[in-house]
């Protein structure tokens, strides 16, 4: 099993990579240390499992895992993350993740998550599937930021962590003109008049 893990901080890759060199079949372990370094990696090699961060510079986690499904179908996406599952793991599963685990509990999972979604089977916490369940089965629990795009749903993360419009376009490859059309969108449809209510909704629902 050959694994990428893709996190910006050193100390969790470490962290990751002890986990992982206690599986017998693992013969090739990679580092990135964001989404582009993964990307050409990527590109570059033969991986059966990504280990990715959402939380990362540059492009987000989010879009780096829809790149690697559109280019790397077979490639199976464990995503690690700080967020609470609730926030993301269902949007992630939607772009095609093999699993989704928080920090807090990956040193006690993550073994287990990395065994069944290297045979191309999915990986759920008992949590996440009761979460899931409840998101399928009652629409009175879907958060008001379901109703954006992905895209200006990783645009309002964006300027909610406080990034220009220059910094989102940079980010994403497009105009200045077409990432403030994203925030005009977002603002309508979130009913927000300023930055502050969008940074402060982001923070109370734990997207940032």
């Amino acid at each position: 099993m050959k694994i990428l893990i893709c996190d910006d901080h050193n100390l969790m890759r470490i962290g990751v990579r002890h986990l992982l060199q206690q599986l017998p079949d693992v013969v090739l372990i990679e580092e990135a240390k964001d989404g582009n370094e993964a990307l050409a990696i990527l590109k570059n090699g033969d991986f059966d499992v990504v280990v990715l961060d959402i939380s990362l510079p540059g492009i987000n986690g989010l879009e780096v895992l829809k790149q690697i499904k559109l280019k790397w179908k077979w490639i199976n996406v464990l995503i690690l993350s700080m967020y609470p599952q609730e926030q993301y793991a269902i949007r992630a599963l939607k772009l095609g993740a093999s699993g989704y685990l928080t920090k807090q509990t990956a040193s006690g999972e993550l073994l287990v998550a990395i065994k069944k979604i290297a045979k191309g089977e999915k990986y759920i916490s008992l949590s996440l599937a009761e979460n899931l369940a409840l998101y399928l089965d009652n629409e009175t629990i879907v958060h008001n930021h379901d109703i954006l795009s992905k895209r200006e749903f990783e645009t309002m993360v964006k300027l909610a962590n406080g990034k220009s419009l220059q910094e989102i376009g940079d980010d994403f490859c497009i105009s200045i003109k077409t990432v403030s059309t994203y925030r005009t969108r977002i603002m309508s449809k979130m009913k927000f008049s300023k930055n502050a209510e969008l940074t402060r909704y982001c923070l109370e629902n734990k997207l940032i």
